[in-house]
């Protein structure tokens, strides 16, 4: 047996219930690992309210990213060993002390990165990877927006745009987010909650607008976030926290400067193992190398996961949040 949250019917944090589970031995081509840490992420809340559905259906073990040691390796695994130290974004399942996952979807983490920073950065920093590598490849002198720069994605991403040598806007809710995007890189911030952010974008670029606008946030910045591209620039819709974008009008794109739109997933950027050990060793050399640091901002005990949602929830929460087993 093994600790682990579970949702057993969707709902709000209360849902989440902390209970022991039956953790079987692996099957072919999977690992059994023991976990050191477990990233937190705004994707788990819509597993838990069914916004977005479970593989399988309920019950469900939420959370996709972790880290931890291999414990034992079913059939056919000839690239891991036991004792490896592995890290992963997959399918649902993290939110446990110990468990199964598909081992193409793990990767070894080098020894210059430690577990619990591990857990921290492969959601996020590889998301900042494809966006910037492969969504759109980043180049110097470039002008982009970021919304909820001081969100754990938007850490990261302040420091690799520095890194490139772009310009980078970036966009928050409070002063001391502020304080954070400013020491993450971002060249410039917007608190939008005293401050119109298309305005702002206006009055920094000089009326040109920026190359590309990187939106997490969803119906609460669209389509202003529209209204901060230069004519054909590039709009890049990749999560709703705030809710989703509904009853979408293509006719806007052309309206507002024969925009470009796409709405990338991570799981589609990294679908063969080829992909993700590439965007991993991209991001792993990134944090080696020092560019970008992964700072851990909030740890809560994985029991204590309902409450690290209400956080999350609330906007309490910057940068990295983990749970701990």
């Amino acid at each position: 047996m093994t600790k682990a949250i579970v949702v057993h019917a969707h709902g709000g944090p209360e849902a989440l219930a902390y209970e022991d589970v039956t953790v079987g031995a692996p099957g072919k081509g999977e690992a059994l690992i023991r976990q050191a840490a477990i990233g937190l992420n705004f994707i788990d809340v819509y597993f838990r309210t069914g916004l977005y559905p479970a593989p399988n259906g309920l019950p469900v073990i939420p959370g996709g990213e972790g880290a931890g040691e291999v414990v034992a390796l079913g059939e056919g695994v000839d690239y891991l060993q036991v004792g490896d130290r592995v890290a992963y974004v997959s399918a649902v399942g993290a939110y446990a002390e110990e468990r199964l996952i598909a081992a193409d979807k793990l990767v070894k983490v080098p020894d210059a990165i430690d577990l619990e920073t591990a857990a921290a950065m492969m959601l996020k920093g590889m998301t900042v990877e494809y966006l910037f590598c492969r969504t759109h490849e980043l180049k110097a002198g470039e002008t982009v927006l970021f919304h909820a720069a001081a969100g754990g994605v938007g850490l990261i991403a302040g420091q690799w745009a520095r890194a490139v040598g772009a310009t980078i806007i970036g966009t928050v809710s409070s002063p001391a987010k502020a304080d954070l995007a400013r020491a993450a890189g971002y060249d410039h911030v917007i608190d939008y909650s005293s401050e119109d952010f298309v305005a702002r974008v206006k009055e920094i670029t000089g009326g040109r607008g920026c190359d590309v606008v990187y939106d997490s946030v969803g119906k609460d910045t669209f389509p202003g976030s529209l209204d901060c591209l230069r004519p054909r620039g590039l709009f890049v819709s990749f999560g709703q926290s705030s809710g989703p974008i509904e009853n979408f009008d293509v006719g806007l794109l052309s309206r507002k400067g024969s925009l470009y739109m796409t709405r990338p997933t991570l799981f589609t950027y990294n679908a063969t193992r080829p992909e993700l050990e590439a965007s991993a060793k991209a991001l792993f050399d990134m944090v080696e190398s020092g560019k970008v640091k992964i700072d851990v901002n909030q740890r809560y005990k994985l029991a204590d996961a309902a409450q690290a949602h209400r956080d999350l929830e609330a906007r309490k929460t910057t940068g990295t949040t983990l749970l701990i087993p």
